[in-house]
């Protein structure tokens, strides 16, 4: 095998991993019921998953101060609506979910 199909052959293999992980995601997002509130692209009950990305895109903290309001709720942000509290969602499964909400464009 040449150096240029090895490097086909991984470059191919990060990208079906990433892809992965992004689908596995949303597909937690689903399992999680965020899909019940939220949308990728459009404001339901509260904001789309892309503007609170677009929101927090300059905001280091956000990763933490995001995973936190996922299991613990809130309100104010987006107007008085409350997100309600999701002590189902681990620990991990918020940061995952935060991490992918964070690439949605």
């Amino acid at each position: 095998m040449n150096l240029q199909r090895v490097s086909s052959v991984i470059v191919a293999s990060a990208l079906a991993l990433g892809a992965g992980s992004a689908f596995a995601s949303a597909d937690l997002a689903k399992a999680k019921n965020c899909m019940a509130c939220h949308a990728t692209d459009k404001k339901l009950v509260g904001p789309s998953f892309k503007d609170i990305a677009a929101k927090y895109a300059n905001d280091k903290a956000a990763p933490d101060k995001l995973a936190t309001k996922v299991r613990a709720g809130g309100v104010g942000v987006w107007g008085q609506i409350p997100m309600p509290a999701n002590p189902q969602v681990t620990d991990a499964e918020a940061a995952t979910l935060v991490k992918w909400i964070m690439t949605v464009k």
